[in-house]
């Protein structure tokens, strides 16, 4: 699937809740669902930087398509970074790159979120595109 298939996806799931306490609970329960990390990636040198919460983020190419993997030590910020690795995972470099990731904003999801989780929302795009960067050049 596409970025914006996957994106197009993630609206229609949103647009059928209505309630925001309904949706965080939605956001939550997919961040149960992503798979654990081996506790090497959780260091340092993986924690995302920009965000409230611990997150650790890290990306793997694999025919041409970048894999990312990631935790975190909050629930909420567990679920955003589920949903953006979603979208971006299995993509290839360039995708990623050019990703809009409009779905952001249609979904609400900036507005209903803390300053600090905003800021930390943005600092996982933006660490997940220069991962992107980097594998494109190698």
């Amino acid at each position: 699937m596409t970025i914006q298939e996957i994106e197009n996806q993630i609206i229609e799931e949103f647009e059928q809740i209505d309630d925001w306490m309904e949706r965080y609970n939605y956001i939550i329960e997919l961040g149960k669902g992503l798979p654990l990390i081996d506790d090497a990636y959780k260091t340092k040198q993986y924690l995302i930087s920009g965000c409230q919460s611990q997150v650790w983020l890290f990306a793997t190419y694999e025919n041409g398509k970048v894999i990312f993997k990631a935790d975190s030590d909050a629930i909420i910020t567990k679920g955003i970074v589920a949903l953006l690795i979603r979208v971006l995972s299995n993509q290839t470099p360039d995708d990623i790159i050019n990703a809009q990731l409009d779905f952001v904003d249609k979904i609400g999801l900036k507005e209903h979120l803390s300053p600090t989780r905003s800021n930390g929302l943005v600092s996982m795009i933006k660490q997940m595109k220069l991962y992107a960067l980097v594998l494109k050049s190698k």
